[in-house]
């Protein structure tokens, strides 16, 4: 469990002079400790300013009003889009998942050994194939049937079943394209791994289409799923090289296990507070 004392400070505004030092000396006005600060800047004079800060303050729950009142006289004074989150509290995950079983089954094997802070909601797939994979993990497995007739039903069963419920989305080989519509109203991030090194490949096949171009390197791209095909922000890529003797099959194989570790890498930052936007970019500290 973490330290319920500790909080993020996630921050992004026009950069402009004195920010960390307003920031730092709010924080020590309240009795906080800085244990963790990262920043970045998009150019030396006039760009965009994000930061990741993490806090220590004894009895925090009880004064967290009181820091956020602080905080807001600074975030007023500098324009600044911000958040303060507590370390312990731990993110609602919602899984989907089609009928691959890789990156569902090591998500779930990472949360069981408490190497994902997370709370598992629930996984949702528009198949039945996973449920006897999926339940001796004790996760409530939500079989929701989609086809391009029946998508805009099933988008509002899913709907129903987990808006207002959930933190997070992950996408863990769900093929199906979610609307913009459900996007919007599932009132949580989604995040997407793809089987290509983005932008190379986006789409259906793309190891098959590696193999016809004879790329010597394949990769796993995790990203914010937008209204756009695999088009949005990327948190997270990895790649393994290859050559002319793997064929498809062989290039899927390896894949697999890219996107295992990229995917679980993009779902463990997002976790931590690690991603922030920055328009159709990440930073990720």
């Amino acid at each position: 469990m973490s330290d319920p004392n500790v909080a993020r400070l996630i921050v992004s505004c026009p950069d402009q002079h004195g920010i960390i030092a307003a920031l730092s000396a709010c924080l020590a006005g309240v009795g906080a400790n800085i244990i963790n600060s990262a920043q970045h800047s998009t150019d030396p004079e006039g760009g965009s300013f994000f930061l990741r800060m993490e806090f220590h303050l004894a009895d925090l729950p009880h004064r967290r009003a009181l820091v956020e009142s602080r905080l807001a006289l600074v975030a007023d004074a500098f324009g600044m889009e911000w958040r303060l989150t507590l370390a312990s509290t731990r993110k609602r995950v919602a899984l989907f998942a089609s009928r691959h079983d890789h990156c569902l089954l090591d998500l779930l094997w990472r949360w069981r050994r408490d190497e994902l802070a997370m709370d598992m909601v629930c996984v949702v797939s528009n198949h039945p194939d996973l449920e006897s994979e999926v339940h001796p993990f004790g996760v409530a497995y939500h079989h929701v049937p989609s086809t391009p007739e029946t998508k805009v039903v099933a988008e509002k069963n899913a709907l129903e079943l987990l808006a207002g419920k959930l933190d997070l989305v992950v996408l863990a080989r769900y093929m199906q394209v979610l609307s913009g519509d459900f996007l919007r109203r599932i009132e949580a991030p989604v995040i997407n791994i793809h089987h290509s090194f983005l932008p190379a490949f986006a789409g259906p096949n793309p190891y098959a289409r590696a193999h016809e171009r004879g790329v010597k390197l394949i990769g796993a791209t995790a990203h914010y799923a937008t209204a756009d095909l695999d088009d949005g922000p990327i948190i997270e890529q990895d790649v393994a090289r290859v050559s002319h003797r793997h064929t498809p099959q062989e290039l899927a194989l390896i894949g697999r296990d890219i996107e295992r570790v990229v995917l679980a890498r993009a779902v463990r930052w997002h976790l931590d507070d690690r991603v922030l936007l920055a328009g159709s970019r990440t930073v990720v500290f």
